[in-house]
């Protein structure tokens, strides 16, 4: 049963940081791309940040460059993300999904998501 478990969201001060974690399991993770989206309330989803398998090539959404970072532990099989400077519109439930490659959009598998809320 593929299985991905998002955690570490939660409430933070604006000018905070918070580093989500999400661990895959059920199938081979070190062979997927990772990527992570965001949900805030009455808004589309939207792609925030995706690595490669091998955590060579890195993509992020305008809105967070210079303030998260993505990486990956394969032996681990987790992806993470690291937020800083977070203002209250980082605020939503952030997922973390599984994509066969990096060049496309065509994603797999999904977790549940975890909610992130940055308070003014």
């Amino acid at each position: 049963q593929v299985q991905l478990v998002e955690s570490g969201g939660g409430l933070v001060q604006a000018g905070g940081s918070l580093t989500l974690s999400c661990v895959g399991s059920g199938f081979t993770f070190s062979t997927y791309a990772m990527g992570w989206f965001r949900q805030a309330p009455g808004k589309e989803r939207e792609s925030v940040s995706k690595i490669s398998r091998t955590g060579k090539l890195t993509y992020y959404a305008d809105f967070v460059k210079g303030r998260f970072a993505i990486s990956r532990d394969n032996a681990k099989n987790t992806v993470y993300l690291q937020m800083n400077s977070l203002e209250p519109e980082d605020t939503a439930v952030y997922y973390c999904a599984a994509d066969r490659t990096f060049s496309d959009s065509e994603y797999n598998y999904w977790g549940q998501g975890t909610q992130v809320t940055v308070s003014s």
